[in-house]
């Protein structure tokens, strides 16, 4: 993180489970996309993190899916900023039936009455380029990168 003055050292880094928990323990999320002519688009979703992936859905016709059909890069992030943790990677949509239950289960016990249905839109999982994580209390420290293949 060029200009931020941080420390050289790997003392005070986070370990990869805090930024899970944040992931997995937030309700909503920052879901940002790429408009066709550039422009960012941001909107709030609800998902879950599972098995190292963020699984959101978004309606057929909804701007966040225009955007991935043409750019799957996309950025998410988690909700409270003074513990953020924020996700580049790639979208794909979830297709199969098996897949698609496995990430029903959670969202939806997390958001119950609401249930995810692949009828009503479309589902995604987004797996991990980058992952930046910043803890303020800790900062500078504590922000952290890690990165994916």
């Amino acid at each position: 993180m060029p200009g931020y003055g941080l420390p050289r050292s790997r003392k005070g880094l986070l370990p990869w489970e805090w930024a899970e928990r944040r992931l997995a323990r937030s309700h909503n999320y920052w879901v940002i996309t790429v408009r066709p002519d550039g422009r960012p688009h941001a909107m709030p979703v609800w998902g879950v993190w599972l098995d190292g992936a963020f699984y959101f859905s978004s309606g057929r016709a909804s701007r966040k899916t225009r955007n991935l059909a043409r750019n799957r890069r996309c950025i998410v992030c988690s909700e409270e900023a003074d513990q953020a943790v924020i996700v580049e990677g790639r979208a794909s949509e979830i297709r199969s039936a098996g897949p698609i239950a496995r990430v029903a289960q959670p969202y939806n016990a997390k958001y119950k009455p609401w249930t995810l249905d692949a009828e009503r839109g479309l589902i995604y999982a987004v797996r991990p380029r980058v992952v930046l994580a910043m803890y303020e209390k800790g900062f500078p420290n504590a922000a952290t990168r890690w990165r994916f293949r």
